[in-house]
């Protein structure tokens, strides 16, 4: 891979405890490679012990690792980005392997699919909401990936340029995700260790209250991505609704010729009129999307494609 830029970004936040060994395996399995940390307002050693390993330390003060990856792709030049946390539990050894399928597979991301054995390195209800939240994907965008939440990718240069980091916390690697199958992007996945955190190191992810945001930004991309389907299905419940509501009156109508429930006859109106409003506006919306998902493929293109023979 000689000739090619690649850059080992780590967001951090209170890992003394992991980063050193973090950035030093990244070294040994990249010895070309540029491995910066951002550290995002850690109150402990994490920048003085990462400078000292050897990687270039950068800050980002929004606290959130949205904020640090939208901070992270803007800042860092490079053809080829490795994303994964300091905290130690994704092994550095993989990084070479992902990134040889990124180069000489021509792919614009490469997923570490997490594969742990260690019982506390991945807890049983993170293992059924990755699952719940990766069918949920598929079922809403077509496709999907076999862990939608690894922090371990590898990104080439058109991927990173293109994408328009909007979330703030956990829920970048969603986001991540739906930009990839949005734009159809050559991805790929490898099955790598994923171990568990060293003495001294804590998770920094809220089971319930990040993953009700990830429900949140599924439920946003995907009013956002498919406006016809989300509005159009919320018309749809609509006529449907007012389709039984006017059933009896209609059937009143036509044995008595009067209609004596006038409010149930109104509210079934104006069901009526919000049903069609709600089918036109997703009309209108994709239209708008359309016009979105064109200028981030415009910015995508707008970028060589990282081979092997533009060394």
């Amino acid at each position: 891979m000689d000739g090619i830029r690649i850059a080992v970004v780590l967001p951090c936040y209170n890992e003394e405890a992991a980063i050193a060994e973090t950035v030093r395996g990244f070294q040994a399995a990249l010895p070309g490679a540029t491995v910066y940390v951002y550290d995002n307002n850690s109150k402990d050693r994490t920048v003085e012990i990462a400078r000292t390993a050897g990687a270039v330390v950068r800050c980002e003060k929004m606290q959130g690792k949205g904020n640090v990856v939208r901070r992270m792709f803007a800042d860092v030049e490079a053809d080829v980005y490795i994303m994964a946390d300091g905290d130690l539990t994704y092994d550095p050894k993989a990084a070479p392997e992902m990134v040889r399928m990124l180069v000489e597979e021509q792919l614009d991301m490469v997923v570490g699919t997490r594969q742990h054995e260690a019982a506390d390195a991945y807890r049983g209800g993170h293992v059924l909401g990755n699952r719940l939240f990766t069918g949920l994907l598929a079922s809403l965008f077509g496709r999907s990936f076999t862990d939608i939440f690894s922090g371990y990718r590898v990104f080439s240069r058109r991927f990173v340029k293109s994408f328009p980091v909007l979330s703030a916390g956990f829920e970048i690697e969603t986001e991540i995700s739906v930009h990839a199958l949005e734009l159809r992007m050559p991805v790929g996945e490898l099955v790598t260790a994923y171990g568990a955190r060293p003495e001294g190191s804590a998770s920094k992810l809220s089971t319930y209250r990040d993953g009700w945001r990830i429900l949140k930004t599924i439920g946003t991309l995907y009013r956002v991505e498919r406006p016809v389907l989300f509005y159009g299905g919320i018309g749809a419940l609509m006529l449907v609704a007012a389709l039984v509501l006017a059933v009896p009156l209609v059937l009143t109508y036509l044995d008595t010729g009067l209609v004596p429930r006038f409010p149930t006859a109104i509210l079934v109106t104006g069901m009526v009129v919000v049903g069609v409003l709600c089918f036109f506006a997703g009309l209108i919306l994709d239209t708008v999307t359309r016009g979105r998902r064109e200028m981030r493929r415009l910015a995508y293109l707008a970028h060589a494609a990282t081979t092997v023979a533009e060394k």
